[in-house]
């Protein structure tokens, strides 16, 4: 398999086909994916998010076992199974968007990261869906407030457009590329997000755009994903590294 997104990197623990006895007595560490099913226009498949986090939190792993220090600690990082459902409601009116909303999900991140620690030293989740922000805030700030080594980071690259666009379309088409149905992309309203957001807190993104896209997917290459995908692994892989969560838990 060609892609980061498919491929097994011997150096990663996937917490799912690991046993417990392997986990006995290890310093275990877990990233976990938070992604989104969601439309993404008529070109991107609906767990966009969820690959996009998936493929960062795998790359980021096998940077940090690379690390002097983290093989020193004797800590070991393992990918958790993505939640694949997340805060989506200005999608809803596409036909395929699943939204559990800020509450539930605030609940399951709680209640994950309450039942992961109990054998887990540190979480970090992974988040691929700008939606899913007010429940990640909300739900790892009680975390950490119960003491627990709890943060969360965002997949994010400077100048990104904002949703199935330029930027998704491209790191797409460099983790999935059969998966980029290119004969049907389109552009969609690519005025900043500040301008589109007070119209879509009332009517959602079908109220901007007709097609679910704001940017331009036209435009993507893979070349351009594979730079996104590594600003996006790079960055995360910092902010692992530091380990400075802010107040909301988010690290910087």
């Amino acid at each position: 398999m060609n892609s980061s997104y498919h491929r097994r990197v011997a150096v990663l623990g996937e917490l799912s086909s690991s046993t417990s006895g392997q986990l006995r007595g290890m310093s275990s560490a877990v990233l976990i994916p938070v992604g989104s099913t969601e439309q993404h226009g008529p070109h991107l498949p609906l767990d966009t998010d969820t690959r996009i986090a998936t493929a960062v939190a795998t790359a980021v792993a096998a940077r940090l076992a690379e690390q002097p220090g983290q093989r020193a600690q004797g800590q070991q990082w393992l990918v958790a199974p993505a939640i694949g459902y997340g805060d989506s409601g200005e999608h809803q009116s596409f036909p395929g968007t699943i939204s559990i909303g800020t509450d539930a999900l605030a609940m399951l991140l709680v209640e994950f990261g309450r039942s992961a620690t109990c054998w887990a030293q540190r979480l970090l989740f992974v988040n691929g869906h700008g939606g899913n922000v007010a429940a990640l805030d909300r739900a790892v700030r009680l975390l950490r407030s119960e003491g627990r080594d709890a943060a969360w980071s965002a997949c994010t690259a400077s100048g990104a457009d904002a949703h199935a666009g330029h930027t998704e379309t491209s790191v797409l088409l460099h983790i999935s590329p059969a998966d980029v149905l290119t004969d049907r992309w389109c552009s969609g309203n690519g005025a900043p997000l500040s301008e589109l957001l007070p119209t879509m807190r009332s009517g959602g993104v079908a109220a901007v755009s007709a097609v679910g896209v704001l940017g331009d997917p036209t435009t993507a290459t893979a070349a351009e994903g594979r730079r996104i995908f590594t600003e996006m692994v790079d960055g995360c892989a910092r902010a692992v590294l530091r380990w400075a969560p802010r107040a909301d838990g988010m690290l910087t």
